[in-house]
């Protein structure tokens, strides 16, 4: 009567309102959850999968960000049963929890092309993970449709924070001049901002930032974040009644759901100015047109 939780970094603050939902889901009916964290290690990560069972647990929940995942695919084969969340893996028909990645990309696309931006830049999160992968094959499909260039690209090493700030400073010195950056999730959001803060660019006067996920405390920071809402603690809840479907029914055929996103439009979008090597191009006065006075006649 328990499972385990597998999930890549505690610290990321994603991840507590879904495996609340999980607790809830699964309290119920008297299950309970052992919750490790794996620092995106395979090593760690292995030795945790073994821990967990040799305490037996009933199934696993996988939040783990890594593409390639061959625990995953042991446990599979000796049929565990298995739920991943809000990740995907290609080749195995596995119950999937995710939330609609490209549709929340075309959101945030949506609104800052509205805005009037043209010039928009992607940070991409790390591509040995699905929803990294996903979110930027969505940007360069959105900003090829929008008839925009979809080259203006960075990609984190990490979902981290510092990895924000790092990629910030790469978008600024190979692409200088655009007006917009979307992040791929909220932690490298707030490294953007770090790295504004430093330079002296004002968001969203200078820049406008859209991040991704509305993980807890986006509207404290400031200027508050306007970023694409994940519905965690659903992810979660619907994760636990699929576990319970499959510990129940591990015959019948594992089911698949993807949850709809929204945008939360706060304050660090705006309608874009430019910028040129980091810093606020110069105003050029206007011109104007005057009608010329008429010549007096003789």
């Amino acid at each position: 009567m328990s499972v385990g939780v597998v999930i890549p970094d505690l610290t990321n603050p994603l991840f507590p309102p879904i495996v609340r939902g999980i607790e809830d889901g699964l309290m119920t009916e008297g299950y309970a959850t052992l919750l490790v964290s794996t620092d995106n290690n395979p090593e760690r990560e292995a030795t945790l999968v073994r821990a967990l069972r040799g305490r037996q647990v009933d199934g696993f929940f996988f939040a783990s960000a890594r593409v390639e995942y061959p625990a995953i695919d042991q446990l599979a084969r000796e049929r565990i049963p298995l739920v991943l969340i809000n990740r995907r893996l290609e080749g195995l028909n596995l119950p999937t929890v995710t939330a609609d990645d490209a549709g929340g990309v075309l959101l945030a696309l949506k609104h800052v092309s509205d805005l009037g931006h043209t010039r928009i830049a992607y940070l991409a999160g790390p591509q040995w993970t699905s929803t990294g992968k996903a979110r930027l094959c969505a940007f360069r499909t959105g900003m090829t449709d929008l008839g925009l260039d979809p080259t203006t690209v960075v990609e984190a090493r990490q979902w981290s924070e510092e990895e924000g700030e790092r990629g910030m400073a790469q978008l600024m010195g190979r692409y200088p001049g655009f007006t917009a950056v979307l992040a791929g999730n909220d932690l490298l959001a707030l490294g953007c901002y770090d790295f504004m803060a430093h330079r002296g660019i004002q968001c969203p006067g200078h820049l406008s930032v859209v991040g991704f996920n509305d993980v807890q405390f986006m509207d404290k920071v400031r200027p508050a974040l306007t970023t694409v809402a994940i519905p965690q603690y659903e992810i979660g809840a619907t994760a636990a009644r699929l576990m319970l479907e499959r510990i129940r029914q591990p015959n019948v055929a594992p089911t698949s759901v993807e949850l709809p996103v929204t945008l939360t439009v706060r304050e660090s979008t705006a309608a874009p100015k430019t910028l040129e090597h980091g810093r606020l191009a110069p105003q050029r006065p206007k011109k104007t047109s005057t009608v010329p006075k008429p010549r007096p006649t003789a």
